[in-house]
């Protein structure tokens, strides 16, 4: 009687699990953001993430000050800045998403962005103003969309910012490439030093990251890091994040935490 019983027992433990394994898996959809939380946390909380910022901004003015000596054009002279993680501070709306569950929509960054509330970043303020000391006028390029304009100059100005005018902001039109707005920005000016938090904020040349994540580019123009490039800490978002996805579109949440995964590489493969 038992040996019946415990084979019933086993049957029914069978018949449960495979009506299960026919289920789809549910997700929980707070969580689908939990892969920020380390990266939020860290632009926000950590000492050294402040201290790269003034790190940046204290070789900018050193470069500044260097590049102006050795100016050779009659043109005024310029420094480009992307706003984004460069002179604004959104990871409020990072930090949102990873409580909420929410993915990025235009939507639910125009919420943020229309509340014109984002903090200047440690260092871009003083930097900026110094090189108005200099003579020197700041061109903001972003891709925030020109929709944006309004209360994007809002939030530099309320802070402080020097140049926050329509003259002096150059957002998206209909290509996130910055090579067109860089360009006009030459015409009239010479640019001394460009600042960003991606590497595309520089040049168009670093946009290509298919071979071996564009290093060899970069490596190529290593001595104009802390020079004319100033590059600013973001370990939040940005382009270098799509070539784990490997062009691939419309991924789920769970697939491109497994891209991620992959992409990285452990001490086994050193060995290798």
């Amino acid at each position: 009687m038992k040996k019946h019983i415990y084979v019933m027992l086993v049957l029914a433990l069978a018949l449960i699990s495979c009506n299960n394994s026919s289920q789809p898996v549910q997700v929980d959809k707070t969580k689908q953001n939990d892969y920020l939380t380390m990266s939020t946390l860290w632009y926000q909380r950590a000492s050294e993430c402040r201290a790269l910022y003034y790190q940046a901004f204290n070789f900018a003015k050193l470069s500044l000050v260097a590049n102006l000596s050795e100016a050779d054009s009659d043109k005024p002279k310029a420094v480009v800045v992307d706003i984004d993680e460069t002179v604004l501070d959104n990871s409020p709306f990072e930090a949102y998403s990873v409580r909420t569950g929410k993915p990025y929509s235009k939507e639910l960054w125009h919420e943020w962005t229309g509340k014109a509330a984002a903090k200047a970043t440690p260092g871009s303020l003083e930097f900026l103003k110094f090189a108005e000391s200099k003579g020197v006028e700041t061109f903001y390029i972003s891709n925030r969309s020109v929709s944006e304009t309004a209360v994007t100059l809002e939030n530099l100005k309320a802070l402080g910012f020097p140049f926050a005018d329509e003259a002096h902001i150059l957002l998206k039109t209909d290509t996130s490439v910055k090579t067109v707005r860089r360009n006009k920005v030459s015409e009239t000016h010479e640019i001394l030093i460009l600042a960003g938090d991606n590497i595309g904020d520089f040049d168009e040349l670093f946009e290509d990251r298919s071979k071996q994540f564009g290093f060899e580019t970069v490596d190529n123009h290593k001595t104009d890091f802390g020079k004319r490039f100033i590059v600013l800490p973001n370990p939040m978002y940005g382009s270098w994040e799509r070539v784990a996805f490997k062009g691939k579109r419309n991924l789920t949440p769970e697939q491109k935490n497994e891209m991620r995964k992959e992409t990285l590489f452990g001490y086994k493969e050193l060995a290798n």
